[in-house]
């Protein structure tokens, strides 16, 4: 058995998930879940730098994370960044100082690494998984549409829309103009529209994960506060949020914070809410399942078969 912390770096939230590997039985134990609202792909979509502040944060939250591992007896830490780490010119600068203040070392995945290790841990651990099912990861920078099996995946995508990248791009506040909402969707719809051909085999089963996801599940479920025990295995219906982005794009950022949804996420919640919305509607997706999995415990499998080939 070994203690391992995984550390998924997203462009808004960074997710911590310490977790004890038995090889001997193929096993994946999770012992503790964390997350911060770092927002470190504040305007990297318009100016391809990750700033001062927004590096400061990471350090900060890397340090929390790095204290968190030592106090549960992690004997390493694997950590991993996505769209924002791709996007940003600054890149190795950025990982350079983290190593320096942390000793904490962040590689940077592709696109398709990202979309292939949230596919599996999406489900990992779940019963009843069906023979094909598609999952969806709508992130801050990026979202990634997979689908396949439990062995392999067959069609796998990494599109340039997210919660972060969207809402900087197209609003210019909260609640955005009936312009800059249409101007929006337009933009998702024809990224959409160009990639979503290859999923139809897989819509009749949808997971969706990351913090868009358990948020809109937190919300529709009447939640104040987040409870990973209801979210995990949700059925999210697209009735639902189509109210629900109804609902959100007349609000105040203040407005939706009264909805108990955290201050990190208020401002990018209707445009996570909108790419979804989207996505459902045009693959015909009537409900899907939230998963609180994803990244993380992607990592975490990877580095369980590790294990068990050097047994």
């Amino acid at each position: 058995m070994k203690r391992i912390s995984f550390i998924d770096i997203g462009t808004n939230t960074a997710l911590l998930l310490i977790a004890d590997l038995d090889p001997v039985n193929n096993r994946m134990l999770p012992v503790l879940h964390r997350q911060t609202i770092v927002r470190l792909g504040k305007n990297v979509d318009e100016q391809k730098i990750i700033d001062h502040a927004a590096m400061q944060r990471l350090i900060q939250c890397m340090l929390d994370f790095k204290a968190l591992s030592k106090e549960y007896e992690a004997q390493s830490i694997v950590a991993a960044g996505t769209s924002a780490l791709r996007d940003a010119k600054n890149r190795m600068e950025i990982i350079d100082e983290v190593v320096m203040a942390s000793g904490i070392v962040i590689k940077t995945l592709s696109g398709e690494e990202e979309a292939a290790m949230t596919f599996t841990g999406a489900v990992a651990g779940m019963e009843h998984v069906p023979e094909r099912f598609t999952v969806i990861d709508i992130g801050g920078g990026s979202t990634e549409i997979s689908m396949g099996d439990n062995k392999h995946i067959e069609q796998s995508i990494s599109l340039d829309i997210g919660s972060v990248r969207l809402t900087e791009r197209f609003f210019k506040g909260q609640p955005p103009s009936e312009e800059e909402f249409l101007a929006a969707k337009d933009e998702i719809n024809q990224v959409l529209t160009g990639n979503l051909e290859p999923f139809f085999a897989g819509r009749e089963q949808v997971f969706g994960v990351a913090g868009t996801l358990t948020t809109i599940a937190q919300i529709v479920s009447g939640q104040k506060e987040f409870d990973p025990e209801t979210i995990h295995n949700y059925p999210l219906r697209y009735e639902q949020v189509r109210h629900l982005l109804d609902e959100l794009k007349m609000l105040t950022v203040d407005q939706i914070i009264n909805k108990g949804i955290p201050e990190g996420r208020a401002d990018v919640i209707t445009m996570g809410t909108l790419i979804l919305h989207q996505f459902m509607r045009l693959l015909g997706v009537t409900e899907l399942r939230v998963s609180i999995q994803g990244l993380r415990y992607g990592l975490a499998l990877k580095e369980l078969q590790k294990l068990k080939t050097a047994e």
